[in-house]
């Protein structure tokens, strides 16, 4: 059984659609429930899912998605997390996909991505993503990693601000514990169309540079707060 754990802030323009895909596109004899973590939501996203005919459970964290996945992953029941942005919409049998994994012993891993952007480089930037280059990957792939697993690494790294996912990412490879899935999860390029292509990619480059060379999460954060915001 999976549980589906998504963080939001402030995403009240797609997290009913979001709900409604995953529901759409499993079979919810797998999925063990839904849990979305809101960290302080003023846009009316708590309403939206309280007021969905779903049976999603809503639960309250302090801001931050480490804290916010952390605090979904304590109450969650099922024995594989999946945790999903709530821009990212997963294939068609996402859960039967992943289960398959974790069968055949892969206890963590993602998707391909497919930006939803026709701009060159973020079609190339999707395509990479099928390779299981450590540089290839990033947290809008989602992330499924077995109950186990999670609670043998100790979840989410909460001192990250930001670079949660990568965090989590760099132990599962130095376990040797990652599969790409050959199926594409789409991910919305909202970020690259308000900040632009190019800029937006240098600094996300110049964040995973600073971390390369030992940069703080307190840097990091503060790096992304001047320029990204």
């Amino acid at each position: 059984m999976i549980s589906i754990i998504i963080p939001i802030l402030n995403e009240a323009e797609i997290i009913e659609d979001l709900l409604f895909h995953l529901i759409d596109h499993s079979s919810l004899q797998h999925i063990s429930e839904i849990i979305v973590v809101d960290g302080g939501s003023t846009d009316g996203s708590q309403d939206i899912v309280k007021h969905l005919d779903l049976k999603i459970k809503l639960i309250s964290s302090p801001k931050g998605r480490a804290k916010q996945m952390n605090t979904g992953a304590k109450v969650a029941k099922g024995h594989i997390l999946y945790f999903l942005h709530a821009d990212s919409f997963p294939p068609l049998h996402f859960d039967a996909l992943i289960i398959s994994e974790v069968k055949k012993g892969n206890n963590a891993g993602c998707f391909r991505m497919q930006f939803d952007s026709k701009h060159w480089w973020l079609q190339l930037a999707s395509w990479l993503t099928q390779f299981s280059w450590r540089a290839c990957r990033g947290g809008d792939q989602s992330q499924f990693i077995t109950r186990a697993l999670f609670d043998e690494i100790g979840g989410f790294d909460e001192s990250f601000a930001i670079y949660e996912d990568n965090i989590l990412i760099n132990e599962l490879y130095s376990r040797n514990e990652f599969v790409i899935i050959n199926k594409k999860i789409k991910t919305s390029a909202r970020l690259y169309r308000k900040h632009g292509v190019w800029k937006l990619q240098y600094h996300f480059w110049a964040i995973y540079v600073k971390k390369w060379f030992g940069a703080s999460a307190d840097d990091l954060f503060a790096y992304y707060k001047k320029y990204i915001g």
